[in-house]
């Protein structure tokens, strides 16, 4: 099955000044270690052939004539080859001399894209030796073929991709290039540099090609001068960068003294889906159509195949940055929850908020999230009723947990038992309390919810919902029972990222009794708990053992939601990111266990109470997610089964 991913590689070779021949055998040692690697589509830096540092040089025929034999030799070495590769040469036409960028496959060359803008300012003279491609529009004879396109305006369709390209320079102008080629469709932008070093213009460039590659929803692919250009004013330290959507997918090394290929895969199916889901793409598709200057799309008939195995990374819990981000991460999420009920309070005039305490992660991150805000609206805390409500399965570490982080906190606290209450219930429904099923389990979450409710009315307050994203994905809430609220503050936050959030505030500002508890209820089993305790009193009801891990459920969200995966396509993505970690059949058990749940449970998700969006998926009915509580789940649950 095609999942939509392209290999592509950015080559970096060793050169000599205008040694056409030694430049060539290092091209096609390059060429051919991308071949044994599969990749689909490979470019290398601006003017390679000749070495881009050449100067005056470039205006000596035997470099001009050499240079176009070491195409000829690059072209047949093509041959028999699926690989698509993008060599830099300077090209005359048409009595100029273009900066150009070849592209051949199967001993053929496809087409040729001169350079658009050329820098001629401070250590750049390319004007000195070059004219601009822009009005070029024309075919040439060269290496035994007849009518080669030339033009700045072509994209190359593939079976697997369309691909635009343009040259150093273009991509630093205000409208680059790259923006109209995306425009024409082009999935994949390939960008042969001559790129120098300079004290931080590195991370510049990066942040361009980043954000570049971001609002062209495209892939990017650079590669720049290495080792061997001259160093007679400037330095080259060989950039090799593969971006998806402003994400860095591989890097080379800098001022290595070796020849590099750098290789990741770029997800095509999933830049699509993007380019579809943003209709302000489309938009700019329309607008700025202009038939005056048409595009060319040179037809790519063979391409390499999708790779079998993917080098590019796969993170195991894309909704979880890492090292310092996480704590800004972190940060701004709280922030978020914080400004979100901060406006509802103030709205509503509430002199109060009420929340039920169980001692687990998602309330009290609700907790913590509403003191901060009574903070920021400088309200007391005690106006703030923290309600813990012991039922049958309450343990004694939650409970204590519970009641001590309240205490720290310097919040109202209430207990209210719901036993007695459900035993009353039980008796009037006829329900045999023995029987541990699920009205046994969901008659204690609607008792504490009409408690909740019903104090929230005592108080003229509101009632603040602890309900996570991972939660409402599985439907793993009780329908008018804990799924029911005044304001969701957690609901666009995923059950692994809760933890996270907690563990950062526990470091960030509390005092030491809070921060122990608030570890502890971190190292806690997630738990409803609703069935009663084991002998030793320790919770027998954890969640990840009933509907599964919830990393692997947030991995299936993530892919699901955001990229609209399909589960053969998020089964294989999961199958790199947790190697190791879990089997392909623990993977597909719980894989068929999420997409069953998923349309199943989507009537709760329908009647959500308000609540801020914090990433890039969330459930609203009103917000990213809209779909028919009555959706047939048969074309995702068979797929599933047939894994």
């Amino acid at each position: 099955m095609d999942y939509g991913f392209v290999k592509v590689a950015a080559a970096i070779p060793n050169v000599r000044v205008a040694d056409c021949r030694y430049n060539t055998e290092q091209i096609i040692s390059l060429m051919e270690e991308a071949e044994r690697k599969e990749v689909g589509i490979v470019v290398f830096p601006e003017l390679s052939v000749t070495s881009y540092t050449c100067a005056d040089l470039f205006a000596q025929q035997l470099l001009l004539e050499e240079s176009k034999t070491s195409l000829s030799r690059l072209t047949e070495a093509s041959r028999n080859k699926q690989t698509i590769y993008i060599i830099g040469i300077p090209l005359e036409v048409e009595a100029a001399l273009l900066n150009c960028a070849v592209v051949i496959q199967g001993g053929i060359i496809l087409g040729i894209v001169p350079k658009t803008f050329l820098p001629n300012y401070k250590e750049f003279y390319e004007m000195r030796w070059f004219a601009s491609g822009l009005r070029y529009d024309t075919t040439v004879t060269l290496c035994g073929q007849t009518d080669i396109p030339v033009s700045p305006r072509l994209v190359f369709d593939t079976p697997a991709c369309r691909f635009g390209i343009e040259i150093c320079e273009d991509m630093w102008a205000p409208i680059p290039p790259s923006s109209r080629l995306a425009m024409e469709g082009a999935d994949i932008i390939f960008n042969m540099s001559a790129d120098n070093e300079g004290t931080g213009k590195h991370a510049y460039v990066r942040s361009l090609i980043s954000q570049q590659s971001a609002r062209c929803l495209a892939g990017y692919v650079f590669a720049s001068c290495g080792f061997g250009e001259s160093t007679t004013d400037v330095v080259f330290c060989g950039n090799g960068l593969i971006y998806e959507n402003g994400t860095l997918l591989a890097a080379s090394r800098r001022f290595s003294t070796d020849a590099q290929l750098v290789v990741s895969e770029i997800d095509v199916e999933r830049l699509r889906t993007e380019r579809r889901v943003n209709t302000t793409f489309a938009a700019c598709r329309a607008a700025w159509h202009t038939p005056e200057t048409p595009y060319r799309h040179i037809a790519v008939p063979t391409c390499a195949p999708e790779p079998a195995e993917l080098t590019r990374p796969v993170e195991p819990h894309p909704f979880v940055p890492s090292g310092k981000e996480l704590d800004e991460r972190c940060e701004e999420i709280f922030a978020i929850q914080v400004s979100g009920l901060a406006k509802r309070l103030l709205h509503t005039h509430c002199r109060t908020a009420v929340i039920g305490i169980s001692g687990g992660l998602d309330s009290t991150l609700a907790l913590l999230v509403t003191t901060r805000t009574f903070d920021k609206l400088g309200l007391d805390r005690k106006g703030i009723v923290g309600i813990t409500m012991p039922g049958f399965g309450t343990t004694d570490r939650t409970y204590n947990n519970a009641l001590q982080l309240m205490q720290s906190l310097g919040v109202t606290i209430r207990e209210i038992s719901i036993r007695e209450a459900c035993i009353q219930h039980f008796r009037d429904i006829g329900h045999d309390p023995a029987c541990h099923d699920v009205t046994y389990e969901n008659s204690q979450a609607r008792e504490r919810t009409q408690i909740l409710m019903d104090v929230a009315n005592q108080t003229n307050g509101l009632v603040i919902g602890t309900g996570d994203l991972s939660e409402l994905a599985l439907g793993w809430a009780t329908y008018n029972g804990d799924h029911m609220s005044m304001y969701a503050v957690n609901a666009g936050i995923p059950k692994t990222l809760v933890k996270h959030l907690v563990t950062w505030v526990a470091g960030h500002g509390v005092d030491d009794a809070s921060r122990d508890t608030l570890l502890d209820i971190v190292a806690t089993p997630i738990s409803p708990e609703l069935i009663p305790a084991d002998e030793q009193g320790n919770i027998r009801q954890k969640t990840e053992d009933l509907v599964g891990p919830y990393e692997l459920h947030d991995f299936f969200l993530y892919h699901f939601v955001r990229f609209g995966s399909r589960p053969a396509k998020i089964f294989r993505l999961a199958r790199t990111a947790f190697r190791g970690a879990y089997d392909d059949d623990t993977i597909k058990k719980w894989l068929r266990t999420f997409c069953r749940r998923f349309f199943a449970q989507q009537f709760k998700r329908s009647c959500l109470p308000d609540g801020p969006k914090v990433g890039s998926v969330v459930l609203s009915p009103r917000g990213d997610w809209r779909m028919p509580s009555d959706a047939s789940s048969r074309l995702w649950t068979d797929e599933c089964e047939n894994l």
